[in-house]
């Protein structure tokens, strides 16, 4: 009695998995798929993939078109993954990516998030050593003049931006007033995915910053690692960079964003 309950058990747990790998594939071949690119995506025979998907269906995680008989997820699917997206926090999730980049470089590193005055810095880890970049909890960076502030400028659209940087440019003369020239440096920002300032903020300090994106492709938050410029080379072609990236790309998988973002 105990080998064959053992056994159910087993059974069971190989058809979540399966059941679990078809959704899966669902999810990636979505909007909808035929039975037969569904079953070679799997690598499966199809009679055995309908008798899941049949499954699927019944419990409302799969739907089918009856017009086209494709398959695609369905309402159910839906509202876990809502679920999913609503309890990701990328304060939780890029807690740990930020206290190692940190542990690797030793310069300080913090997370910045959009709030109602601007890039607002929510989480820091302070390099271990008497030479120091003292960054505050709730500081507000400025957009024009901080890596991180220039980065959120080239992903977040312009009417989130805009009164932010008229005001900045209003107290001073910016050399980012002209148009063209802020428009031009933000799509090189998109295009090589992180940006570096040299004591543009602070003088002798360096900054290195990098997007972190959501599951839609929104830019989240910014992370970013500054230090003295005698110490710290914020090289956009450098092992730090690549470092920060490498992070970044790590959160924003977490995240639920898939695509390559750089």
């Amino acid at each position: 009695m105990e080998k064959t309950s053992d056994s159910n058990g087993k059974q069971k747990v190989r058809s979540a998995e399966v059941g679990t790998d078809i959704l899966k594939a669902l999810a990636e071949l979505s909007p909808s798929t035929s039975l037969s690119r569904l079953a070679e995506h799997v690598q499966m025979p199809a009679s055995k993939v309908h008798r899941y998907l049949q499954a699927l269906i019944a419990s409302g995680f799969a739907e089918q078109n009856t017009a086209t008989n494709h398959y695609g997820l369905g309402r159910e699917a839906l509202r876990v993954g809502l679920a999913a997206l609503n309890s990701m926090d990328v304060l939780k999730v890029a807690a740990l990516p930020l206290a190692e980049l940190r542990d690797e470089l030793n310069e300080t590193c913090f997370l910045a998030v959009w709030g109602n005055q601007g890039a607002t810095v929510v989480h820091i880890e302070p390099a271990v050593r008497a030479v120091t970049v003292v960054t505050q909890l709730g500081s507000v960076l400025p957009l024009l003049s901080s890596s991180t502030g220039l980065v959120f400028s080239a992903y977040l659209p312009h009417r989130e931006t805009d009164e932010l940087r008229d005001q900045e440019i209003a107290a001073a003369d910016h050399p980012l007033k002209d148009e063209k020239t802020y428009t031009t440096l933000c799509e090189q920002i998109r295009a090589r995915g992180l940006h570096h300032v040299h004591g543009l903020l602070m003088p002798g300090v360096d900054a290195l910053s990098a997007p972190v994106f959501n599951a839609v492709g929104q830019v989240a938050a910014v992370l970013t690692i500054v230090g003295p410029t005698s110490l710290f080379h914020a090289d956009e072609n450098g092992p730090a960079a690549q470092r920060l990236l490498a992070a970044t790309r790590a959160v924003s998988w977490r995240m639920g964003y898939e695509k390559p973002a750089y």
